[in-house]
């Protein structure tokens, strides 16, 4: 397939080079390339590369920052996919989109479903709502791909900002009261590679297996990476005032992704491993 990927630089976006490139005819744009807040821009993009597949990993996504941000998110995550969305439908080419748990508001007690109707909470979970909706209004021909808790070898994230923290500091406070699943993004990328080369549409839920919280993640990657001398305390979500709402549970059915292709993706703590081990970060015994 003749793939163009948008926000190929960012961190899903440079895992989708990686795993889609052997095998694929691929080509990654990003900001400097064009604008996808402005739709001609857009046009112009998909009209020169004349692609059979977009995948749009382009997104503004500093939650709290939203806040206070909200006509640049809503253009970026909203608009943008509008944009994006049309320049397919006008050339006839399948669009995939990436969006997030954030769509819900966490009050359920079970793994939200792709049928679960969205309930966003704050301007970035708005933001990303609305762009699911243009999606939906403005391509028949799409694949919707919902995941959570990402991380990966590149670009600003939870596992990385850890690490960072507690080679200076011995104390570090993590929130127990929010449970997801953590998402390596090769993971990720290789689940969507299998819905693309299978010809798959709609909407699907991809994160690792598995669930925990942001505390019980941070402990894990601190026995991988044998920071053995660092305190973890749990505190509540509460207590660290951020600008924006958070989804207190937010994991994910992966059930309608195996059933359409037979696949799982491995548990998050053998991809949390897998990462620690790529990315070099572990302490000698």
């Amino acid at each position: 397939m003749k793939i163009l990927i948008l926000g190929h630089k960012g961190m899903l976006g440079t895992a989708l080079m990686q795993r889609l490139i052997p095998g694929h005819d691929v080509t990654g744009k990003d900001i400097e390339d064009f604008d996808i807040t402005a739709a001609a821009s857009c046009r112009e993009l998909v009209a020169a590369t004349r692609p059979e597949v977009v995948i749009n990993a382009a997104a503004y996504t500093n939650v709290d920052g939203a806040e206070s941000d909200a006509a640049r998110c809503f253009a970026v995550n909203a608009d943008g996919v509008r944009n994006v969305a049309a320049a397919c439908r006008d050339r006839g080419v399948k669009i995939v989109h990436i969006s997030t748990d954030y769509v819900f508001d966490g009050t359920k007690n079970t793994p939200y479903t792709e049928e679960d109707p969205p309930a966003p909470r704050g301007v970035y979970a708005q933001s990303k709502a609305a762009g699911e909706q243009y999606l939906r209004e403005g391509s028949d021909n799409y694949l919707l791909i919902r995941t959570a808790w990402l991380y990966g070898p590149t670009g600003k994230n939870f596992v990385k900002t850890i690490l960072e923290k507690a080679l200076h500091n011995p104390r570090l406070h993590v929130v127990d009261d929010q449970v997801g699943s953590p998402t390596y993004s090769l993971d990720l990328a290789g689940a969507i590679k299998v819905l693309l080369e299978q010809g798959q549409q709609g909407i699907f839920h991809i994160t690792n297996r598995g669930s925990c919280s942001w505390y019980e993640f941070t402990c894990k990657i601190m026995e991988c990476a044998r920071f053995d001398a660092v305190t973890i305390t749990p505190i509540k979500t509460a207590e660290l005032h951020l600008a924006a709402p958070r989804p207190a549970y937010s994991v994910l059915s992966t059930g309608k992704f195996t059933a359409a292709t037979g696949r799982t993706l491995r548990f998050w703590p053998l991809a949390l491993t897998d990462f620690l081990d790529h990315l070099e970060f572990r302490k000698s015994p």
